[in-house]
């Protein structure tokens, strides 16, 4: 066996671990940033929406469907929907939608962090403090993953799963909760 092949399994094992690690870091600093950070109480802007709440939620929401898009544009592509579907438009559909869920995301993560903070009044409040760090550090750890050569099969199935887990508990612990509240204005 030739050096090169005994040591795939190690440089396999170490770029995702340095993808984990990455997304670790970026995860943990979020936290550690929300939590030093005395919040601002107030938003730096709405989007039209009357207040950072209304915004908050609604874009949450669109990036819930567009990670949705994303789960099925990705089924395709892995021949899980019983049929393979390839070709660059599926591809570009698939990194489009990732990408503008990504950045519909930001201003809810900046008013998270700057407006409110991390904070701890409740269950809720805490995981999804915790699950948006977590988000923020899977996504890292998940386009680090698509840079690296030779990643195990299973490697970004997984990240890309936990990315779309991540959306859905931040989008339960919040945009779920905001839209069931009695007497919340939608708008």
């Amino acid at each position: 066996m030739t050096t090169a092949v005994a040591d795939r399994p190690r440089l396999l094992r170490s770029g995702l671990t340095i993808a984990i690690l990455a997304g670790a870091v970026v995860a943990v600093s979020l936290g550690v940033y929300a939590r030093a950070h005395h919040a601002a109480g107030k938003p730096v802007f709405t989007l039209g929406f009357s207040g950072v709440l209304q915004m908050k939620a609604w874009l949450a929401t669109i990036v819930l469907v567009l990670a949705l898009v994303q789960l099925l544009t990705a089924l395709a592509m892995w021949g899980k929907l019983g049929v393979h579907v390839s070709g660059p438009a599926i591809s570009v559909v698939h990194r489009w939608s990732g990408a503008i869920a990504f950045a519909v995301s930001l201003p809810v993560a900046f008013h998270c962090i700057w407006s409110l903070g991390f904070a701890t009044g409740s269950a809720r409040v805490v995981v999804h403090g915790v699950a948006g760090c977590a988000f923020y550090g899977a996504y890292t750890a998940k386009m680090i993953g698509l840079r690296l050569d030779g990643m195990p099969k299973w490697a970004l199935p997984v990240l890309g799963g936990t990315v779309l887990a991540l959306v859905v508990i931040l989008w339960l612990t919040a945009s779920l909760w905001f839209f069931t509240r009695s007497g919340v204005p939608l708008t």
